[in-house]
């Protein structure tokens, strides 16, 4: 790389857009569940949280709907 094209002297700062990406919400979920996505984060090496994003994700973009059934 060319001296004048030295990053090692720049200043950093924060990404500006940063917050935009994501939205930080506190969720109930049954121990269960974050048990299963930790233990499938542990297989994958993926952050749970992470997974469980990546889940809904999926959910949203397929239009994913669920279907339950009230038993009388």
């Amino acid at each position: 790389m060319k001296d004048e094209y030295d990053l090692s002297k720049m200043k950093s700062r924060p990404n500006p857009y940063a917050k935009r990406l994501k939205k930080q919400v506190t969720l109930r979920m049954s121990e269960h569940v974050v048990e299963y996505f930790k233990e499938m984060a542990g297989d994958t090496d993926i952050p749970y949280q992470n997974l469980i994003n990546f889940y809904l994700i999926d959910c949203v973009t397929s239009k994913r709907k669920l279907q339950m059934v009230w038993s009388s």
